[in-house]
């Protein structure tokens, strides 16, 4: 595995954490190492804990091959890294709401009562949604996950690079997904930097930050 170390510095995943544009192509990353960090990515929180983040993970070289025709100005990514996750929301996500609630109240998360409030009240109210109103929320939370898993990543030893420039309309079908239940979010390539990644300039606190 060469250099990759993991960590537990909250400090170096933070601030130590770029977005990296080539990879070493000699370092791999198992799936079942993958399925570690998108696991820990997956504790990330969202909206009545419906977790509508789906991920692709393209690691294969023809898999690659398909994705590189989709994103061409993200090619080296794409070619050079261990994998690529593509992150999706699923906007069918309410369909899994019996399922995350009767689970969590057999593992002891929350009490019955509360379950039973949760599907009483929230369902009807998520289904209700429109499809853009739906897709705003699971927005937010894919984003939340996507950079849970780019810091989890980190801690592991492993550079990423979050990916917007492809084309979004093409790559659901392009992978056999179904197009109207799944909406791409961005693509996270990830390896170990074939060269250390340089810092950015950040805004002051004084330009993004106001105080009440």
């Amino acid at each position: 595995m060469g250099n990759v170390k993991k960590t537990n510095d909250f400090n170096e995943i933070v601030l130590g954490r770029r977005s990296v544009k080539m990879y070493d192509t000699n370092v791999k990353i198992t799936r079942e190492e993958l399925s570690e960090i998108l696991e820990k990515a997956s504790r990330a929180p969202s909206s009545v804990n419906m977790q509508p983040w789906r991920f692709l993970v393209i690691d294969t070289e023809e898999g690659k091959a398909k994705l590189a025709a989709l994103a061409p100005y993200n090619k080296s990514q794409v070619e050079t890294s261990a994998a690529v996750i593509a992150v999706f929301i699923d906007l069918q996500n309410v369909d899994y709401m019996n399922e995350i609630t009767a689970r969590s109240v057999e593992l002891g998360y929350m009490p019955h009562e509360v379950g039973e409030m949760m599907l009483n009240k929230f369902k009807p109210q998520l289904d209700s949604l429109s499809k853009s109103e739906l897709s705003s929320i699971n927005l937010i939370d894919a984003g939340l996950a996507s950079m849970q898993l780019m810091l989890v990543a980190r801690s592991y030893g492993y550079d990423t690079n979050p990916m917007g420039g492809y084309e979004k309309s093409k790559i659901a079908g392009t992978f056999g997904l179904d197009e109207e239940r799944y909406q791409p979010v961005m693509l996270i390539s990830i390896g170990k930097a074939a060269a250390e990644g340089h810092p950015t300039y950040r805004l002051p606190l004084a330009t993004t930050t106001v105080w009440a």
